[in-house]
């Protein structure tokens, strides 16, 4: 717009357009009436159609349709009406008034001004009903036009009143004018009109419409109020004020969170994806021309096109993830690019703003400009900051949006893909890692998407900077921007320096809490040996190397945070010497020094990002090859399995060969099932009898043949899947609940007695895998799922191996057999035991992958084939009940003449006589009922034992749940706030020297910081320096050495801090450790093993590395905020005044954030972990989801706990969103009042103003950090409480005393043992469990105990061992009372067999002789005794073999001959030998029984029994019952009279 006379704009308007004079150079600035009438009206107007777009894909995009009429929409209309009515008049009056015969000329303006209001009123006019028709009830576009419509049209009111005034004079002054104001007083109405109108519309847009009536979605009570929020209360997040007063007042909970928005769904996001994502894959394939419809979402279903294809099409490559991703959310993303691009442009124009005001106060002392100028300029900055905040806020939401989505997307692209792909390519990969592609990768997408923009800003910003840099400094820019890509590579080296570090770390971390894990698995096995000081020091001695790589990684942190608070300053440092050492000519100036340093600033934060930018990139990179490896994966043939219904039998399988996708696992099978027929597949261990089943399901390769299934499918597999739920859930399986029908399945699969002892019957909730059941439980739930989903096919793979052989009869009679409920089904039953082989229609016998024979039992008896072979195999194997051989006995003899078929049968039925055991399991005190000690009945379920289905183990079980029931104390969940008590406790293990230390230096550091830029304000406002080099270097130098004193105190702030902190972890780790370990045994069982662990892993790991990091930058922060203070109040004192209310707003907002958000970010990962969870479930239990085609279900499943995480995500992301824009504001109003009473206060000094604004625009940064950083200090020093609180529990009695030291070395020299009237019980509340139980025993004796479960057996060594302290009376050792000693004396004077051999990971030598105390040959002497000499000879490290976590790699025999000779080495006079159950295999126990006989002959030894023969040639049997003693005779003494218990006893074993 020409500023000559004449120009167009002033022919337009008849009128000047803009007159510098009247407008800028003057005390009363004022617009041209031509410049308000055309541009001041025309922006917004050009404003609306640019952006108008916007609200036409709001209408395309919108999910809702017809919205109500109400006030609000009438009103609107009105208005509108009523603008476009007064806008028509505008023209007919100018036509008519003007031009023509009138005087008054008509110009341009007059016609086209009136035209274009009108126009863009009547667009708005339109959207109105529009809106209304297609749901959308705010409009940010119509906001924003009327909010500036508004703003804009001020200055013509100010016009206007002033020309009416003057008119007014005119009027008054009497004289008979000859002008007519006619058509000025009609604009004069006609404006005013208007102006109240458009006050009207805004304010009207500042509320939303009200609720539409057709929604595609539901709209619960529970609707986030962002729907319905208007434009102004999105862009400041007012609609989430509900939820942070909620949040203040009480903990949320997950019954206050709002549900999701629709847009964000599974259900919305999916179809879009699945879209492109085929559209994507058919690209990849030429061979194909059918184009497919968009996808739709039927029933629920997104279906996935298989990348894999099918085998015909040509390959082009890979289906990537990246163009599906581009496609469905590009939209949003480059919707943020844009704002992202206006923010930077806007950071920018601060700089700009900044040297406005320094030139203003520069101004003060020669040539004052008028005030008005000086307050335009804190306005503009502060509307630059205000605008910039809104943008950034709506920038971040937007990214955070599609990040949940790209999530979304993704998580459910990779579920559904987990369902379908083939073995082969599951063999790729663990579990594990396939749950990491969703919690790992999928995860880091969500995390880049917030920084992605950062690409292509950053250069931008750097380019920028250094554009305006070069305006201020010229060409010694270089110098300081080369300083800054030094040190760009200087920060990677040490970055990764630190990588390896924590790489280090992690594998020390791992390794502790690894042996902890063992330890407190082991940790009953330890106290009775008096083991822990040894496993301590192991422990600690892990952990001494994990603290010295803290200690490395703290000073690598201090140099790096070193670099970065000098870098700033190295860089002005560097650039303002080049400047001025150039040329002489180059002097500094405050604004050049101010504007440099804030642009400098500017480019601080893209410098240090890009770096990071491009690692997180190269991992994201990672990321997506590995979900496009595993989303290109092989997939299962669907047609390989074919559903004929015209063959003749129901299964069937022609000619079949198959492979699990190497070699060929099957060949030449050829099985047909004939309807409601039991077939039963026979074979030995690896024969190929599972795969039959699975090339029945389809999960095999075919290479050949055809297999045909018609029906529906039931599937039991061999190892039992569980999903994590409620008994009832698993075996309904998501079926309707048939009372009837499912008490009937009960029953028949024998879980009556099982669901009665769960604590909660059949609502009791299973753990993941099944962990609180045993195998025969969760194999008869698995069995009792396919019974109740009344199929007409059943796959039985070996459903009776877990359970014993009576409810494996029980069973095979009421649910498999020809009698039982599946009778009129066709089944295939794997199974290994030979009982039940009579009774089935047909016998298929495989021999290395192939059918060798198949006919009935008594065709292939006759045959002496593979099946008779199978036969004596199996009865060798000696685990078959007696009755079972006489049964299969009569069998075979009914068949004819097999003699040596019938030899071997008479041989295992002898073998079986022998070892009958008088009771069945014994209580291994509530430790392995909390499954942690692995009862040796779990280790290998013989069968001649009725393991845990039996009614012993139905009370003990009962014992358990009573134990879970009420046991299992609940954690304690932490709400509120945390006590002060902590921060002291904390504060103290730093130490007070070195908390101190930190602050004086971080205090000095900022002090350093002032001093240099005051310093620089004094060197620019020096006149002389000009003319005198000396003076010029002095500057330089003292600015040189403030920097030097920052750069030493910020390191040693840092480091000094990041020490303090390695030594506090240190202290709190063996503090937990000390204390874990000297807890009574009850503490353990009644705390959760994982609960422990987790002390020892995620909050040791807290303190090691969260918690040290947070506090540097709050610390840091904390300073940087009373710096900023300091700065502004000593250029302006006034802004003290301000300081309080400000303080205050922020204070609310930050108290209101951190209750809040803590609670979000629990609840969000409490809600994470079931995703991965479930989905960890569905990759193993694959194939049962498949067998029953459930997949759909699992599906929705999946989607709807994936919604339910963005439930507790998307509110704490706004949480973010709504702190950071009050927090901003609140910085905002800072930098307003800092440069408004710099430039009111008729302060003269212009650096002084410079730096306080400077400092102001820092500010914001700093607050918002320090906000996210105090609230994640707060959260994370939770973990010093739990800490804290762990160290305070009760303990158990002391190891050492003093007294203990005058025993005599070999005590108890005698091994006389006496109970005085002993009572005692496991916890405070329970019953007794040994009432009043006296007895003597003399040195040297050998004593039996016997008595049924729960008699109070073990409770009688567990005494001896004080394990459980007494209730009453008391036990003597040696005429020594045994409470009166220390535990460890006591303990290591005592020698134990224990029941179950626990084993620790490590060498054999630690294993036996942890202390190191005992000879190489004293060692060896013990293997010999105890038999092992020849296998440890055997093996290449000898002594220093390692062990196994938990001796897996040794036989279960072999762990209970490494316990003996543990007992050997000790050799204590008093031996207690709690008898292993079945553990242990014949010979090995009569080893072990030798053994003792010859070497503890002279030692007093207690046998706690089970199989009777052991203790016949003891000295005395003790027999308990409830707790107390009935019979103590010699056995001999007992066995003649047949009135006692032992002699029913020794009846029930067949040994009288």
């Amino acid at each position: 717009m020409a500023e000559d006379i004449g120009s167009p704009m002033d022919r337009f308007c008849g009128s000047t357009f803009w007159n510098a004079t009247e407008t800028w150079y003057t005390n009363n600035p004022d617009f041209t009436p031509c410049f308000e009438q055309t541009a001041l009206v025309w922006m917004p107007c050009a404003f609306y159609w640019a952006f108008v777009v916007f609200d036409f894909y709001y209408l395309k995009a919108s999910l809702d349709r017809n919205i109500p009429w109400n006030k609000l929409s009438v009103s609107k209309m009105l208005v509108n009406l009523g603008l476009l009515v007064i806008t028509a008049l505008d023209l007919i009056m100018a036509l008519v008034k003007k031009g023509g015969d009138s005087e008054l000329p008509l110009y341009d303006l007059d016609v086209w001004g009136p035209i274009i209001k009108f126009v863009t009123f009547l667009l708005i006019f339109i959207f109105i009903p529009l809106n209304r028709k297609y749901g959308v009830q705010t409009s940010g576009c119509q906001f924003i036009f009327w909010f500036l419509l508004t703003v804009l049209s001020i200055p013509r009111c100010r016009t206007e009143v002033r020309a009416a005034a003057d008119r007014s004079k005119i009027d008054d002054s009497q004289q008979p004018s000859e002008s007519d104001f006619s058509w000025e007083e009609y604009m004069y109405v006609s404006f005013f009109v208007s102006f109240t109108l458009y006050c009207c519309m805004l304010l009207l847009n500042c509320f939303a419409d009200g609720q539409p009536t057709q929604t595609k979605y539901q709209r619960g009570e529970n609707e986030i109020p962002e729907l319905s929020a208007s434009f102004l209360s999105r862009i400041t997040y007012q609609w989430f004020d509900k939820m942070a007063l909620k949040g203040y007042r009480n903990p949320l909970e997950e019954k206050h969170l709002w549900d999701l928005r629709p847009q964000d769904s599974c259900s919305e996001v999916m179809p879009i994806f699945a879209y492109h994502w085929n559209q994507n894959v058919r690209k990849n394939y030429k061979g194909r021309s059918k184009t497919e419809p968009k996808a739709q979402f039927s029933n629920g279903n997104v279906t996935f096109e298989n990348p894999h294809g099918e085998k015909t099409g040509r390959k082009k490559g890979m289906a990537s993830i990246m163009p599906p991703i581009y496609k469905s959310f590009g939209g949003v993303f480059l919707f943020g690019a844009l704002m992202k691009l206006i923010t930077d442009t806007l950071t920018f124009a601060q700089p700009q703003v900044l040297s406005l005001i320094i030139g203003f106060v520069e101004d003060q002392r020669t040539d004052p400009q008028p005030e008005w100028k000086g307050i335009l300029f804190s306005v503009t900055l502060f509307v630059l900051a205000a605008a910039q905040t809104f943008i950034l806020g709506q920038y971040f939401h937007r990214m955070f949006i599609v990040g949940l989505r790209i999530r979304t997307a993704l998580i459910n692209a990779i579920y559904r893909k987990a369902l379908r792909i083939s073995n082969a390519t599951k063999k790729e990969s663990t579990v594990g890692e396939i749950v990491n592609l969703m919690a790992v990768d999928a995860q880091r997408f969500m995390e880049l998407t917030t920084y992605l923009n950062m690409i292509w800003s950053a250069p931008l910003q750097i380019g920028l900077a250094l554009y305006f840099l070069w305006q201020q400094l010229g060409p010694s820019v270089l110098a300081g921007l080369a300083v800054m890509i030094i040190l760009i590579p200087v920060n990677g080296v040490i970055a990764s320096r630190i990588k390896t570090y924590q790489i280090r770390q992690m594998k020390y971390k791992d390794e502790r809490v690894k042996l902890m894990n063992e330890v407190l698995s082991g940790i009953k096995v330890l106290k009775l040996y008096a083991w822990e000081p040894s496993f301590e020091k192991q422990v600690l001695d892990i952990r001494d190397k994990e603290i010295a790589t803290l200690r490395s990684t703290a000073y690598l942190n201090a140099s790096t945070s070193f670099l970065w608070s000098c870098a700033p300053f190295l860089v002005s440092l560097v650039t303002f010497a080049t400047y001025v050492l150039t040329s002489e000519a180059n002097q500094l100036s405050v604004e050049k020094v101010f504007v440099s340093l804030a642009l400098f600033d500017i480019m601080k934060i893209p410098l240090t990002v890009l770096p990071m930018l491009t690692v997180d990139i190269a991992e994201t990179q990672v990321s997506v090859k590995r979900i496009n490896k595993f989303l290109n994966s092989e997939e299962l043939d669907p047609n390989s399995v074919l559903h004929d219904s015209s063959k003749p039998h129901p299964m069937s399988i022609e000619n079949g060969e198959f492979s699990w996708g190497d070699e060929i696992t099957l060949r030449n099978i050829n099985i047909e099932v004939r309807k409601s027929n039991l077939v039963a597949l026979v074979g030995t261990v690896g024969s190929g009898k599972s795969s039959v089943v699975q090339a029945f399901l389809g999960e095999m390769e075919k290479l050949a043949g055809v297999v045909n299934t018609v029906g529906k499918m039931a599937y039991v597999p061999q190892q039992a899947w569980i999903q994590n739920a409620t008994v009832r859930d698993n075996i309904l399986f998501g079926q309707q609940y048939d009372r009837k029908r499912y008490n009937k399945v009960i029953d028949a699969c024998a879980l009556r007695a099982d669901i009665d002892i769960l604590s909660a019957g059949d609502l009791t909730e299973i753990g993941e895998k099944g962990i609180n059941l045993s195998g025969g439980q969760k194999q008869r739930i698995s069995l009792a799922r396919a019974v109740y989903c009344d199929a007409d096919l059943y796959l039985l793979d070996d459903p009776l191996s877990a359970v014993d052989s009576h409810v494996g009869k029980h069973i095979f009679e009421e649910v498999i057999g020809p009698k039982g409920l599946l009778a009129r089904k066709s089944r295939i039953l794997v199974t290994h035991g030979v009982t039940f082989l009579p009774q089935v229609d047909s016998i298929y016998v495989l021999k290395m992958g192939e059918i060798s024979e198949s006919g009935t039992f008594d065709q292939l008896v006759k045959n002496k084939g593979a099946f008779a072979d199978f036969i004596i195999q199996h009865l060798q194997d000696g685990n078959a009940e007696e009755e079972e051989l006489n049964q299969i006995k009569r069998q075979i003899s009914s068949t004819g003449d097999v003699p040596e078929l019938l030899g071997s049968v008479e041989k295992a039925i002898k073998l079986a006589r022998t070892e009958s055991l008088s009771d069945s399991i014994s209580v291994t005190s509530a430790d392995s009922l909390m499954g942690t000690g692995s009862g040796g009945s779990l280790r290998r379920r013989t069968r001649r034992q009725n393991s845990h289905d039996s009614v012993a183990s139905a009370a003990s079980l009962k014992k358990k749940q009573e134990v879970e029931g009420k046991l299992i104390e609940t954690e304690k969940s932490q709400t509120g706030g945390v006590d002060f008590a902590v921060y002291k406790h904390y504060i103290k293990s730093v130490g007070i020297f070195l908390s101190v230390a930190t602050l004086v230096l971080n205090f000095v550091f900022q002090a350093f910081q002032i001093g240099s830029n005051l310093w620089l304000t004094k060197w620019a406002n020096d006149e002389n320096v000009g003319n005198d080099t000396g003076l010029r270097d002095m500057y330089l130098g003292v600015y040189g050495a403030f920097g030097f004193g920052q750069v030493i105190t910020g390191y040693f702030s840092t480091l000094i801090l990041s020490l303090g902190c390695v030594y506090s972890a240190r202290y709190m780790h063996s503090i937990l450790i000390h204390a874990t370990l000297r807890w009574p045994m009850e503490m353990f069982d009644i705390t959760p093993l994982g609960r422990i662990v987790n002390r020892f892993s995620k909050d040791i790991d807290t303190i090691d590395n969260t918690l040290p990091l947070n506090l540097r930058v709050a610390v840091m922060q904390v300073f940087l905020v009373l710096a900023t203070i300091v700065v502004i109040s000593m250029s302006t004192p006034i802004f003290l005044a301000v300081i309080v209310p400000i303080a205050l707003l922020y204070y609310f907002a930050q108290r209101f954030y951190v209750a809040t958000s803590r609670q979000l970010m629990r609840l969000e990962s409490v809600s994470r972990s079931p995703i991965y969870s479930h989905f960890g479930e569905t990759v193993t239990g694959a194939p049962t989801i498949r067998a029953y085609n459930v997949g759909d279900r699992f599906i929705e499943e999946s989607d709807a706990k994936v919604d339910k995480n963005q439930v507790c995500k998307y509110p704490s992301v706004i949480a973010n969103r709504w702190l950071a824009i009050r927090l901003e504001m609140v910085g905002n109003l800072i930098i307003l009042f800092a440069s408004l009473f710099a430039v009111l206060g008729g302060q003269t000094d212009p650096g002084l103003v410079g730096l306080s604004v400077s400092y102001a625009l820092q500010v914001t940064q700093t607050l918002n950090w320090l906000v996210r950083m105090s609230s994640d200090i707060e959260t994370n020093i939770v973990s010093v409480e739990r800490i804290k609180e762990y160290g305070e529990t009760k303990q158990e009695a002391a190891w050492e005393l003093e007294q203990d030291k005058d025993k005599p070395k070999h005590w108890p020299e005698e091994g006389r043992v006496e109970f005085q009237n002993f009572q005692v019980r496991y916890r405070e509340g329970l019953d007794l469990v040994l009432r009043g139980v006296s007895f003597n025993i003399t040195g040297g004796e050998k004593v039996g105990i016997v008595g049924r479960t729960g008699a109070g057996k073990s409770s009688l060594t567990l005494a001896l061992f004080r394990i459980i302290e007494s209730a009453g009376g008391r036990i003597m050792i040696d005429g020594v009372d045994i409470a009166g000693m220390g535990l460890h004396m006591l303990r290591s004077r005592l020698t134990i067999i224990p029941q179950d051999p626990v084993l620790f990971s490590g060498s054999l030598r630690i294993n036996l002789d942890p202390f190191e105390i005992k000879t190489d040959d004293e060692i060896w002497k013990a293997l010999e005794l105890s038999h092992l000499k020849s296998f440890v000879k055997s093996l290449t490290a000898g002594l220093n073999h390692e062990i196994a976590e938990g001796g897996e790699n040794l036989s279960v025999g072999q762990r209970q001959l490494v316990c003996l000779a543990r007992a050997l080495l000790r050799k204590t006079k008093l031996l207690v030998l709690d008898e292993a159950t079945a553990a242990v295999d014949l010979e090995t126990d009569d080893l072990i029984q030798k053994t003792i006989r010859t070497e503890f002959k002279e030692c007093t030894v207690l046998t706690i029994a089970h199989r009777l023969n052991t203790i016949l040639d003891s000295d005395k049997v003790i027999v308990l019952d409830k707790g107390q003693i009935t019979e103590f005779a010699s056995p001999t003494e007992l066995l003649d009279n047949p009135k006692s218990a032992f002699y029913s006893m020794a009846k029930d074993a067949n040994l009288v």
